[in-house]
């Protein structure tokens, strides 16, 4: 592995961490991106994995990966940043770029020698390059029991589209999330014939950002979702970080969002499960459920249980290319999907079975 940042106590503080954990070597350091690029046109098939800063000399974080991507030059890139607002539009630049995952990166020197962000980085090289997480504490994913290793795939047709049905899309993801965001969402359609809920794995701060670049780079409506938003066919609504989202119904009929600061299920803040939990009891006509990429099972138990009293269409990633084919494949070994499929389709998908107002 190499490290990118211009802090000479972060670059040891991550050899130490990296160091410590008997799967992995740090093996060489760089103090920007120039110097960091110029190793990578040079020995790139050297390194498993790269942990990069994104605010540094010469050669920012974004701009390195620009060139990495520019030069066809692949890389795993695990950005380590802080959770600052300022730094959260960058990060999501970065993702978008093809950055593996983020780790935040501690502001103090006791958060520097916590457990929590030593587990988290060799959490996240233990998925990025594909290890067995071995004794590692895994932080905040995980899966709910065991699911049978026989693929189950329903073979179901997407309901016609009807003008009179309410009707629901509901997306769960985390790690590769926000870059597969950046494909299904701008392919959606301003006149999409449903309300679009997302749960992307993110703590607070940088989900304001992800709906900000989405809503960019999309003809259809993103927003981070809001306590109280009315639910409106033809818009996105990401779930807010460090906190819950639910759909629930005022005294008119409406369908609109609870978002509440709340404690994590299973450390998930916010949790796709809970999402499709509030679901269940509502009068929804169609709900599409779509999985990407992420670790762990999250949104499994919620789809299971709309199954049993909804009626849902289930998409599903395929392994090929998810980041980590971890949600898709629960869900599909579940036995409750209808439909498996490469990232590009996903939104031609979605539209084919919601339909257009």
């Amino acid at each position: 592995f190499r490290s990118i940042d211009d802090s000479a106590l972060m670059r040891r503080v991550l050899s130490d961490i990296i160091n410590s954990d008997k799967r992995f070597h740090a093996a060489e350091f760089a103090s920007n991106g120039l110097e960091a690029l110029y190793i990578m046109q040079h020995r790139a098939n050297e390194f498993d994995a790269i942990l990069l800063d994104i605010n540094m000399p010469k050669m920012n974080g974004i701009e390195f990966l620009a060139e990495l991507q520019r030069q066809k030059i692949k890389a795993t890139v695990i950005i380590v940043s802080t959770v600052a607002k300022k730094k959260a539009k960058e990060t999501i630049k970065a993702l978008e770029l093809g950055a593996f995952d983020f780790v935040t990166k501690p502001e103090s020197f006791e958060e520097v020698n916590s457990n929590q962000f030593s587990n988290r980085i060799l959490d996240c090289l233990a998925q990025a390059t594909k290890i067995e997480p071995g004794n590692v504490k895994i932080t905040g994913l995980e899966t709910n029991g065991s699911v049978s290793s026989k693929e189950k795939v329903r073979r179901k047709k997407p309901r016609a589209s009807n003008q009179n049905y309410s009707k629901l899309v509901a997306i769960a993801c985390s790690t590769g999330g926000p870059k597969a965001l950046h494909t299904v969402i701008p392919a959606l359609p301003a006149n999409l014939d449903a309300p679009v809920l997302i749960v992307q794995h993110m703590p607070i701060g940088f989900t304001k950002s992800l709906a900000d670049r989405l809503n960019e780079l999309s003809p259809i409506a993103v927003k981070e979702a809001e306590h109280g938003d009315i639910l409106q066919k033809g818009t996105v609504y990401i779930a807010k970080g460090g906190h819950q989202m639910r759909v629930l119904k005022n005294e008119d009929g409406e369908y609109y969002l609870s978002v509440t600061k709340e404690p994590a299920r299973r450390g998930l803040l916010p949790c796709a499960d809970i999402m499709y939990e509030s679901i269940a009891d509502l009068e929804f006509d169609q709900i599409t459920c779509v999985v990407l990429t992420g670790m762990g099972g999250d949104g499994t138990a919620g789809i299971s249980k709309l199954y049993k009293s909804k009626n849902i269409y289930v998409i599903a990633q395929n392994e090929e290319t998810s980041v980590v084919y971890g949600m898709p494949k629960v869900v599909k070994e579940a036995g409750l999907v209808d439909e498996v499929l490469p990232l590009g389709d996903i939104s031609d998908a979605i539209i084919k079975n919601v339909g257009v107002f």
